[in-house]
């Protein structure tokens, strides 16, 4: 494996984006489900995954307030584009559109795809995208300033998340349909291609994913199958592996990664507040305001919003304040 040290100036982020609320995108979606042979994982159906609640506005606020540094956005999507107008004219001018088919190219039999670890295993091939890159999912957020050096120390990611021991998940069948731990098999199967085994892996926390194209190239050429059988499901499946975790591991493997273990992050999982008093969710969500908390990640936000009304005005102000004006 190559770990050179070229071109490691310049840093990118990578946004994976679709708005699945479109009556065209909800058809598409419903045919090609109606053609899967076998059972869907509850994890792969679930409609919350596809919806647009505008969270990409946020996330992109947020990297220009908190990593101006940034040098080019790539807002990887289907078809439809997002609306940036509420946007400045300068952050608007660091963004590119790349579709699926840009990245997928000669294996666009594949598309079109609902998957986004199928979507994850090819953003590595934008075209101009930079060694060192940043890849979001459009419900992570930047809380706090970010240097470079908090996700890079030189050509080193650095890696946010825990060591677990998950072996006890594959004794359990019955987790297997639980959809809250469907993303344990994704980093078992991604750290077993990196020699690792379930009871002792880097799980990945939900936060902003540094990364090397070469590293991920390089994974592509040795393990092309792989990749292949990955990209192949239009659905999540549990047969597939997390690509991240899979240049996690590798990265960690080779010893050229920084494992960080401080708690810089905050995870609003779905179902967060269900049951608890306003009063314990709003103590939970100032974490956000601290400035050691420089990632936040929101799974869904009009949940949140059932639970606290005022959820979408405290994630305007936790990313830097902005009015999202009618187009």
């Amino acid at each position: 494996m190559n770990f050179s040290n070229t071109n490691i100036d310049p840093i990118d982020a990578v946004i994976t984006w679709v708005d699945g609320s479109t009556i065209s995108h909800c058809r598409k979606r419903a045919r090609y489900m109606a053609k899967v042979r076998d059972p869907l994982h509850e994890n792969a159906v679930n409609p919350h995954r596809w919806d647009n609640n505008n969270e990409i506005l946020y996330c992109l606020q947020s990297i220009e307030n908190f990593a101006p540094w940034t040098r080019k956005i790539w807002i990887v999507i289907d078809s439809e584009l997002p609306n940036l107008t509420s946007l400045s004219d300068q952050l608007r001018a660091k963004v590119s559109f790349v579709l699926h088919r840009d990245i997928f190219n000669e294996f666009s039999s594949f598309l079109p795809t609902f998957n986004s670890l199928a979507i994850e295993s090819m953003i590595w091939r934008i075209e101009g995208l930079s060694e060192r890159f940043m890849y979001f999912n459009d419900d992570v957020f930047l809380s706090a300033p970010l240097l470079p050096t908090d996700v890079f120390q030189g050509s080193l990611p650095l890696l946010r998340g825990e060591w677990v021991d998950y072996s006890e998940l594959l004794c359990q069948s019955a987790t297997r349909g639980n959809p809250a731990k469907f993303n344990h098999f994704m980093q078992i199967n991604a750290a077993r291609m990196a020699g690792f085994d379930a009871q002792r892996l880097f799980a990945s926390a939900h936060v902003v994913h540094p990364m090397k194209r070469s590293v991920m190239a390089e994974l592509f050429d040795q393990d092309r199958d792989a990749f292949i059988e990955n990209i192949k499901y239009r659905f999540r499946d549990l047969r597939q592996f997390l690509p991240q975790g899979l240049h996690n591991h590798t990265c960690i493997a080779a010893e050229k990664a920084v494992v960080h273990t401080k708690d810089d992050h905050l995870h609003i999982v779905s179902g967060q507040g269900v049951g608890c008093s306003p009063a314990e969710t709003l103590a939970l969500l100032e974490r956000a305001n601290s400035p050691e908390i420089k990632f936040l990640c929101v799974n869904d936000l009009p949940q949140l919003e059932t639970v606290i009304p005022q959820a979408r005005e405290w994630l305007r102000g936790v990313v830097g304040g902005f009015t999202i004006r009618s187009p």
